[in-house]
């Protein structure tokens, strides 16, 4: 037997039938909602209920994440917007066009994620421009991770038809 027969019988490499993936866009949406702008969602919640030094902790997380989210986007936003549209552009006509079930598969990932990035890059700059704190600060990072966890729950809805559909073009018919 082949030995890369045996490795794409183990992963099956037909994206959309595989355990595999369908983990990894859990683990995916489960991470990008805990995680608000790179501050814990749980240090949100304690902050409210604590206050002193967890709010102040808080705040000090949130105003470096943003800085440095703020920073990468002044600095080579262009080139990561270019780059990803060019990477989401070739997945797309790959999966779409030429039907090749992985870009299909990957393309469902990225670009949701993208759609986050863009959507963390507008709450980060929303709160260095009102110089958020406090109330009004966790009062956007609860926003923000209700929009993530709306598109999450789209997205993953939209995947899972766009996976059914493509499981049930593959199976034989009985």
């Amino acid at each position: 037997m082949d030995w890369y027969q045996t490795v794409f019988e183990m992963i099956d490499m037909r994206s959309f039938s595989n355990l595999w993936f369908w983990i990894s866009l859990a683990v995916m949406w489960s991470t990008a909602s805990h995680w608000v702008l790179g501050v814990p969602f749980d240090m949100v919640l304690r902050a409210k209920r604590v206050g002193g030094q967890t709010e102040i902790d808080l705040e000090d997380l949130v105003r470096i994440n943003t800085n440095r989210l703020l920073h990468v986007g002044r600095v080579s936003g262009l080139w990561l917007l270019g780059i990803a549209c060019f990477v989401l552009t070739g997945l797309a006509v790959l999966g779409f066009a030429y039907g090749l079930e992985f870009a299909q598969a990957v393309f469902m990932l990225m670009f949701p994620m993208s759609l986050v990035g863009l959507m963390s890059l507008s709450t980060a700059a929303r709160i260095q421009e009102e110089e958020a704190s406090g109330d009004l600060l966790r009062k956007r990072l609860t926003r923000h991770r209700l929009y993530v966890q709306i598109l999450g729950m789209l997205s993953i809805f939209v995947t899972s038809l766009w996976g059914m559909f493509q499981n049930m073009q593959s199976s034989p018919i009985l």
